[in-house]
């Protein structure tokens, strides 16, 4: 008979896994049996939610493909921070690089899950580069630029992160650097999507594949489903941008996506 110390010990030892994101249940018998009885035992699901809560997570999901999946709130002392994302990256954490590196996310993101089906899709495996990242999010914020331009807006300082910077922070940025300046290289708009990418790629939410167009990522389940509890937001933000029906995943894009069109994919 399971006590409660043992109950909460094993609900906090799958909690742990977790946090061992490159690692799923096929590969460990242990995380297999607790992912097991946390979808078929009630009691242990529900200490798993209580241990879960007391150390400010979220439970997204637990499956017998990527396990179980944690976010934080922003008062978790397991959330990431963007000075620690920054140290990790190997960035400064200023204001305008954080709004660059914000973009890349959500291009990313938005590249890997083109429409809303393949979120719910659990088989579906998206495929993007660093270069179709960097050319939609570039994309992104030359239809920035023109609503700007269209609406008089006055010129918003860098170093405010909204979507009203994001334009100018981005376009004044260089996409790549001077041959053999790596700081520059490193600085440059590639460089900081190739950096963004990498870092989901060492989180076990991307999968590096190859080198070709800077380097090919394809996702994983832990990442759709990341995606998917920020996919609302996420559509809102690109329909603000006015970006676009995606054809193949390299960063080629139709610009005009209109509410009508939205609501056909």
């Amino acid at each position: 008979m399971t006590t409660a110390a043992q109950l909460t010990a094993d609900a906090a030892r799958l909690i742990g896994y977790g946090f061992r994101p490159k690692l799923v249940p096929a590969r460990d018998d242990t995380y297999r049996d607790l992912v097991l009885r946390a979808r078929t035992d009630d009691d242990f699901a529900a200490e798993v939610q209580a241990v879960a809560t007391g150390l400010d997570l979220i439970v997204l999901e637990i499956n017998d493909r990527s396990g179980i999946v944690v976010g934080s709130t922003e008062d978790s002392v397991f959330a990431v921070k963007m000075t620690d994302y920054a140290r990790r990256t190997g960035g400064e954490g200023k204001a305008s690089e954080r709004v660059l590196h914000a973009l890349a996310h959500l291009g990313a993101a938005t590249l890997a899950f083109p429409r809303p089906a393949d979120l719910a899709n659990e088989t579906f495996l998206g495929r993007i580069t660093v270069d179709g990242v960097e050319a939609f999010v570039r994309e992104a914020a030359g239809r920035l630029a023109e609503a700007a331009i269209e609406t008089d807006t006055a010129d918003v300082a860098t170093d405010q992160p909204g979507l009203e910077a994001a334009w100018r922070v981005y376009t004044r940025r260089a996409r790549t650097g001077s041959t053999g300046d790596g700081r520059k290289l490193a600085s440059s708009t590639t460089g900081i999507v190739s950096k963004a990418l990498t870092f989901l790629a060492d989180q076990g939410l991307l999968v590096r594949t190859g080198d070709e167009r800077r380097g090919t990522f394809r996702t994983t389940p832990r990442y759709r489903t990341q995606v998917r509890e920020a996919g609302v937001v996420m559509f809102e933000e690109l329909l603000r941008l006015g970006i676009t029906e995606i054809s193949d995943g390299t960063g080629t894009v139709t610009v005009g996506w209109t509410a009508e069109s939205l609501a056909q994919l």
